[in-house]
């Protein structure tokens, strides 16, 4: 089994020209994620494949670094961080040595400041843009959406997480499983710690409760992928469904990373797509709330992407009603919502006085889900302990929550003569209007002006303008009969809007009026292609359309599908 295993990467290595990544998968440090990647690059060494190690921690255990023997290793780079040196990942060392396969251990690290990329999960990102395969190690319990869950089940803040999506991408998954006992058995021996910590781990983060409850995550995980993947294939399952799941953010609401990691795990299980929204009522206007509460709001939404929502700003007056009203044109079945803070007595009137309230009253059709956000956990949260695989440290890729999209691809909806490129820095009504222009032709609108103003009006309405460098401004308009998309690249980002990162790519999506299934299955294909690190820095170096259609076409070209083991 383990043998064939290795022979599918094998045969996905040879058929592809662009990286792939294989997870191993496990609950635990000492379940044997680390020897078994090693163990499958001796394999593929003797099948002849280019094989370097890039990153390996052995943690003292001796089996490790004696089965990494036979391996070369690709030497780490040193820095000097707060008077200390620390040993990282030598990102350019591997691109510049360029093996087929590179082993690269602990994908959840995170990086020392000044390092290439915050997250080794980005630096991997990295490396398979560059066409180099990848076999990596991680725990469950590093999954972004798992936070809340692993502190509640298991006592533990974990401090290093990574993005849904990037388990999502894997292209295959291995799941390494261990009884509790045989673990345990493995700890007593001293093959997981030294001596002297095997004692507290025995008793703490290694009790029986505790690795059972994170084998159920890993063993839970590995279903919902493999029910993703199946989902994924066309003929199983077609066309969208009214069932998008929504998640409601405030200015000022407790706990919102808890509220959108249970909307993260929701959209995962159902296989939809989710949507992260934010009403700016008048008194929350960005000139109006000071810059603490600003903060507070671009960090939520910036969570929101990582874990793979696609994030509105949405204006009104009347909150519920925005909502409401946002859920009917996006087809959302589940409205995710924390429970509201006490007021103090001069807010308890008028139209946003119980917001869960006046959605419970009005939904229809719509399952309202409201999270007690203020309870107070009844356990201790332990540190972890510096050293253990819990320890130190978003996002949308194919993310969870995606559609089966019908065979609808972007490269379908787009033509070189519909993407546009600005080499300088750029106004957004400039971009907004040359985008209307270049894709009017194919909308049988026949007044230009009106098409443009009715998308202007959509974005005052909502901005799809947010910090992760894309915008995805979209309207319905009558008389289409099926979706046109229109692709913006600004090297140089857009003049007058403020975000933190760079507006480089705007996607402008026209939907028929009467198929508002269209809408959400394109913008949950735009979605993807925005969150798919590989793509993005391809489009970065695109000179002309035909070079930018050209790599959208090569990137949503099917491949072989992705397995899960």
């Amino acid at each position: 089994m383990v043998e064939d295993r290795a022979n599918a990467f094998l045969r996905m290595i040879r058929r592809s020209q662009r990286g792939r990544l294989k997870l191993y998968l496990g609950y635990c440090a000492g379940v044997g994620k680390t020897y078994q990647m090693l163990q499958e690059g001796h394999r593929l060494k003797n099948e002849g494949i280019d094989v370097a190690i890039g990153l390996l921690e052995t943690h003292g255990r001796t089996e490790i670094a004696k089965l990494a023997e036979g391996l070369e290793v690709i030497p780490r780079y040193r820095q000097e961080y707060r008077g200390v040196t620390v040993e990282e990942m030598d990102v350019n060392a591997i691109l510049a040595r360029k093996p087929q396969v590179v082993l690269i251990d602990e994908l959840a690290h995170t990086n020392v400041p000044g390092s290439l990329n915050p997250k080794r999960y980005q630096d991997v990102q990295d490396i398979l843009a560059d066409g180099i395969h990848v076999i990596t190690t991680m725990n469950v319990q590093h999954l972004e959406s798992l936070y809340n869950t692993v502190e509640k089940a298991v006592g533990v803040k974990v401090r290093e997480r990574l993005p849904d999506s990037v388990l999502a991408e894997a292209d295959q998954i291995v799941d390494v499983d261990l009884t509790t006992e045989d673990l345990r058995k493995r700890l007593e021996d001293g093959k997981i710690y030294p001596k002297g910590r095997i004692e507290a781990a025995l008793t703490n983060f290694f009790k029986t409760s505790n690795l059972g409850k994170l084998r159920e995550l890993a063993l839970r995980e590995l279903a919902s992928q493999i029910d993703l993947r199946r989902r994924e294939t066309p003929e199983e399952e077609s066309g969208t469904t009214p069932d998008q799941v929504m998640v409601c953010l405030s200015s000022r609401g407790p706990n919102s990373e808890k509220l959108l990691r249970y909307a993260s795990r929701l959209a995962g299980k159902l296989n939809r797509n989710w949507y992260a929204v934010y009403v700016q009522t008048p008194s929350e206007e960005a000139t109006v709330i000071d810059t603490q509460i600003q903060r507070f709001i671009s960090d939520t939404l910036t969570l929101a992407k990582q874990l793979g929502a696609m994030v509105f700003t949405y204006k009104g007056e009347d909150v519920a009603d925005t909502i409401l009203r946002f859920a009917k044109e996006y087809r959302v079945g589940h409205i995710v919502i924390g429970r509201s803070n006490p007021k103090p007595f001069w807010k308890r009137f008028g139209k946003n006085k119980d917001i869960v309230k006046n959605l419970i009253k009005s939904a229809r059709g719509v399952t309202v889900i409201v999270l007690d956000t203020l309870e107070e956990e009844s356990f201790t949260i332990k540190p972890v302990a510096e050293g253990s695989e819990v320890t130190p440290p978003i996002t949308p890729t194919r993310e969870t929550a995606a559609q089966p999209l019908d065979h609808l691809t972007l490269s379908r909806l787009l033509s070189p003569r519909r993407i546009v490129i600005w080499e300088q820095p750029v106004k957004q009504e400039v971009v907004l209007r040359t985008l209307v222009e270049a894709v009017w032709k194919d909308t049988g609108v026949s007044n230009i002006e009106e098409l443009f103003s009715g998308v202007i009006r959509r974005e005052q309405q909502g901005s799809t303008f947010f910090n992760e460098g894309v915008a995805f401004p979209h309207i319905r308009i009558t008389g289409l009969s099926t979706s046109v998309v229109a692709l913006g690249l600004t090297k140089q980002g857009v003049l007058d809007v403020s975000a933190e990162k760079p507006i480089e790519i705007v996607f402008l999506i026209l939907s028929p009026i009467q198929k508002p299934d269209t809408q959400v299955q394109v913008l949950g294909l735009a979605s993807r292609a925005a969150l798919s690190r590989h793509l993005l820095q391809s489009l970065r170096t695109a000179r002309t359309p035909e070079e930018a259609m050209k790599m959208i076409y090569h990137w949503e070209m099917p491949n072989e599908k992705s397995e899960c083991i």
